[in-house]
């Protein structure tokens, strides 16, 4: 199956590289002379939006569960499904259910429909609020079985971006679309040119914006030749259309996944987006790709009156890449101090590839329980919903000048600190009571369903029920209900509260609690703050009933004091390398709760985490540092600093003259092409045409040059197990005559030392660089994930 922009997330093709982040204070810089003045994509935040969601009684012409599930004539389940991410599902109007089990709270997991005109409103309502000025609806081949909906779907975002002021213009994805070149041409013609009509829709330089997305990727999946591709740019161009290319990171060299032999078609187009979805998960990766990627792209791009639009990712949930925010804001930080011209975020609604901005479940009691989806404290950190929209939203005010150029985020991920506004500390979390009647389980007062109940053991007074919060919260108050429609009681009951779950404290003593259906058979208990992780009610009484009984119990922390935190202590160093920096210190104590910890180095915030560790990283190699560490509490306040600690970084690593280089093969399989084996992520690989030895990859290093030593690498998850593959490295100046470095011979790759092999040999001077496979015991196939060059 061809590599799909869908899949691309998958190959994470960058991984950890080092490399210095330099301008860390903060100062406005202006963007790069831009080929075009601000209009609704020049100066703007556009978002990628798929509006690709249906749903079995939503109305849409396609039917069944459209892109929730890998069989959509089946309901979404664990089993068969599209998505790595959960939506916030409370500002949908309708959800429709599916087969995942329940929500951590209870409740059922429900889904949306993109169909549902009230979904779009939503979705645009939140581009409005969050400042997304402009969205890029996408369109996949509409000749097909999804063109019906995918027509209609383009008439509910023109009416949602009227209703909110937002403009949005049409993408055209051509993966798969074979007949491409005249199609593409008749649906704008006869369809998606109408809507150009529209006040909303995008124009930049007075003329419509449309956007071709990819041209020159290097997979089966896009086979046009430049030839076609340049014909389809200028007959847009020709229709009076301001042109983007969504194009391959590698568009400027013609290598890994750009096919060469396309620059005149990426040069025809009037802005050009580079693809980075699956580049990198990492923020030495994202610098990496801001200094030898980034930075001459641009410079390509003024030479040639180009305007240059970057995609940001604010990373993939479902692979741990988000680091609470600061993945997102570095890729906006590097591409503002760039000078970018507009940024491409992608994407607003991506729940399958875990790279959407929209409002996400946050914590498991929002998230189907064990369905192995990651909420947005999947980092222990709080994060409210709409997160990574405010992001966005702090994103485009440094774009445009309005927030002055910033390496430190400075977006909390929760407004105000602490858990998420009115957040219920109790709600799906574990529940356990004194006893039970019958069905009306302890859970069912954490469940959000104000219907169910917990009940104790009748005629046995006293009872009680317990909730474990997860974490020790500064407790201040809880709401107590009972199902809306019982008839008034009141019952007797104190509250206790235990770090440990073993000694309690009593946080309110006894005494009668009125329930009444006339206030909602609601009741608030307040609590002198103090630090619970074990919240338990104790019932001694109930005038309606000879039971304990509780329908929801909510607990909520304390939200502010003046007094700051403790500072913290034992400031130590814990590792370093040539461009970073580990610490470790021990935790501050605050009444309100501690939000986050900054590190700091001169006065400069250089990192900000919600534990005891951090890794500060865009340093410089043989250069001393000086960091202390304060701690931030949920009001704001900062602590004291604590000891300092003075440490000097390690000298430069080996430079890797093989890192982003050219590479070529005999062959490939899948989607596991050269270009793998040089983008320094060690989780992807080459693989060779199974059953076919000989084998090999090369790589161009520009122009000979003195290599004295290779080190070759398999992935390093345990999943790879140890194999010896039986190798020769050789090296040519003029990619003609070879001789070799390394005699061919069997070489361990075992997972227990890394799955790495390195091979050193006298200096040789050499430009190409390549490893010939004849054999290998743990598949029949040569494979390497990473190929490094050094000079010795």
């Amino acid at each position: 199956m061809a590599l799909t922009r869908r899949t691309l997330i998958r190959s994470v093709a960058a991984g950890a590289a080092l490399a210095a982040l330099p301008d860390l204070a903060p100062t406005l810089t202006r963007a790069a002379a831009a080929a075009s003045p601000p209009g609704d994509v020049v100066g703007r935040i556009s978002v990628g939006y798929q509006g690709w969601f249906s749903c079995p009684g939503d109305g849409a012409p396609i039917g069944g569960w459209w892109h929730w599930s890998r069989d959509r004539f089946q309901s979404p389940s664990p089993t068969n499904t599209t998505i790595v991410s959960w939506p916030d599902m409370r500002e949908y109007a309708r959800g429709y259910p599916t087969a995942y089990p329940n929500l951590g709270n209870g409740q059922p997991a429900t889904l949306f429909s993109s169909y549902d005109q009230q979904t779009v409103d939503t979705h645009f309502r939140w581009m409005q609020e969050y400042g997304c000025d402009t969205a890029a609806l996408q369109r996949f081949n509409p000749f097909g079985d999804e063109g019906p909906t995918r027509d209609a779907m383009a008439a509910k975002v023109r009416s949602a971006a009227e209703r909110f002021g937002r403009k949005f213009y049409v993408m055209y994805d051509v993966t798969g679309w074979t007949a491409m070149q005249s199609q593409l041409k008749e649906d704008w013609t006869t369809r998606m040119s109408a809507h150009t009509a529209s006040p909303a829709y995008a124009r930049q330089n007075g003329k419509p914006v449309v956007c071709v997305w990819g041209f020159g990727f290097n997979d089966d999946g896009r086979p046009f030749t430049p030839a076609a591709c340049l014909d389809v740019v200028q007959w847009l161009r020709a229709q009076g259309c301001y042109v983007i290319g969504g194009v391959p990171t590698y568009w400027r060299q013609g290598i890994n996944d750009s096919r060469p032999g396309f620059a005149d078609v990426y040069h025809a187009f009037h802005m050009l987006s580079p693809w980075m979805v699956g580049r990198t998960g990492t923020l030495d990766g994202l610098d990496w790709f801001h200094t030898n990627v980034n930075v001459p792209d641009l410079a390509d791009c003024v030479a040639h009156g180009i305007d240059y639009q970057p995609c940001v990712m604010p990373g993939d949930l479902s692979a741990g890449h988000r680091r609470h925010g600061d993945f997102y804001w570095r890729h906006l930080y590097n591409m503002v101090r760039l000078g970018a011209q507009g940024l491409y975020v992608s994407m607003f609604d991506e729940f399958n590839e875990g790279n959407q901005i929209a409002k996400t479940s946050e914590t498991a009691a929002t998230t189907p329980a064990g369905a192995g989806i990651r909420a947005l404290d999947e980092d222990g950190t709080a994060c409210s919903a709409d997160y990574y929209l405010r992001i966005t939203a702090d994103g485009g005010r440094m774009l445009k000048g309005q927030l002055a150029l910033t390496a430190v985020r400075p977006t909390p991920p929760v407004t105000g600190g602490g858990q998420p506004p009115a957040t219920n500390l109790a709600a799906g979390r574990p529940a356990s009571a004194s006893s039970q009647n019958g069905p009306f389980v302890a859970g069912n007062a954490v469940d959000a369903d104000r219907g169910s109940y917990w009940e104790s053991g009748n005629n046995a007074f006293p009872q009680w029920w317990q909730v474990d919060l997860g974490a020790s919260h500064p407790v201040t108050r809880l709401v107590l209900a009972l199902p809306s429609g019982w008839e008034a009681r009141t019952q007797t009951l104190s509250v206790q509260g235990s770090t440990d779950g073993a000694t309690f404290t009593t946080l309110a003593g006894p005494a009668g609690v009125r329930f009444d259906p006339a206030s909602g058979n609601t009741a608030t208990v307040p609590v002198p703050t103090t630090t619970a992780r074990h919240v338990r009610v104790t019932v001694t009484g109930n005038t309606a009933w000879p039971a304990a009984q509780l329908a929801q119990v909510e607990v909520y922390a304390a939200t502010g004091t003046s007094t700051p935190p403790t500072a913290p202590g034992g400031l130590t160093v814990t590792g370093r390398t040539a461009t970073s920096v580990s610490l470790a210190w021990t935790a501050a104590t605050d009444a309100d709760g501690v939000a986050d910890y900054q590190v700091r180095q001169g006065g400069a915030t250089v990192a900000s985490v919600s534990g005891t560790s951090a890794t500060v990283t865009g340093l410089s190699a043989a250069t001393t540092y000086t960091f202390t560490v304060v701690a931030r509490d949920t009001t704001g306040a900062v602590s004291a600093p604590s000891n300092s600690v003075t440490v000097t970084t390690d000298p430069a690593a080996p430079t890797d003259l093989a890192r982003g280089r050219p590479t070529t093969e005999s062959s490939h399989t899948q989607s596991y092409g050269s270009g793998n084996v040089v983008d320094g992520n060690p989780d992807t690989y080459w693989e060779s045409a199974n059953n076919a030895f000989p084998q090999w990859v090369q790589v161009d290093l520009g122009a000979a040059t003195p290599v004295g030593r290779v080190v070759l690498r398999l992935p390093p998850s345990a999943a790879w197990q140890a194999r010896t593959q039986t190798l020769s490295v050789l090296g040519s100046t003029d990619g003609g005559s070879w001789s070799t470095l390394v005699a061919s011979a069997g070489r361990l790759f075992d997972p227990a030392t890394g799955n790495q092999v390195s091979l050193a040999f006298p200096a040789t001077p050499a430009r190409y660089v390549q490893v010939r496979f004849t054999g290998n015991t743990g598949w029949p196939a040569g494979q390497l994930a990473q190929l490094s060059v050094h000079s010795g």
